[in-house]
């Protein structure tokens, strides 16, 4: 069985070791994310501290963007596009990983702590019952201030990420 983790489709593009795991995952995306790589695409604002960084990011969002709409990718994430909280077939991003885009809603849930996309991963992660993998220190921070009820990873901890036994609620 794969692993699961809730994450934003930008960090495919950012962290590489993402795409190669030691062992299958499943990252579940929200689709809000991907077409948040249009804008990162089109903005002239640096995504990365270094120059170069930066334009290798900003090949593989173009990268990740072609990807996804070639034909068949592009029909799996528009079939879950008409219903709230649908999922796309597994779209493979290489021999170990997959992607599945979910039609997530920000219902404002938590308000004015966390931001729209924020939102939407805090609730699908609970929805999936699945972590959530992230690089913004800011955000784990407020996920445990806050009491979320979720569990997050550090990308850095991507490697211990993968080897913890999923989490499971006892309903």
């Amino acid at each position: 069985m794969s692993r699961q983790f809730v994450t934003e489709a930008v960090m495919m593009a950012i962290y590489g070791q993402l795409l190669v795991p030691r062992s299958p995952v499943e990252y579940i995306v929200p689709y809000t994310t991907v077409m948040e790589l249009y804008e990162l695409r089109d903005s002239d604002e640096p995504l990365m501290s270094h120059a170069e960084d930066d334009q290798h990011v900003k090949l593989k969002i173009r990268e990740l963007i072609a990807y996804f709409e070639e034909p068949l990718n592009s029909k799996k994430i528009n079939r879950c596009l008409n219903v709230p909280w649908a999922k796309s077939s597994g779209i493979l991003l290489g021999g170990q990983a997959q992607i599945t885009i979910i039609n997530s809603v920000d219902n404002a849930t938590y308000g004015e702590t966390f931001d729209p996309i924020e939102t939407e991963l805090l609730l699908a992660s609970q929805r999936e019952k699945v972590p959530i993998l992230t690089d913004q220190f800011e955000l784990i921070q407020r996920i445990i201030e806050g009491g979320v009820p979720v569990q997050v990873y550090d990308i850095d901890d991507f490697d211990f990420a993968m080897e913890e036994e999923p989490f499971r609620s006892s309903h």
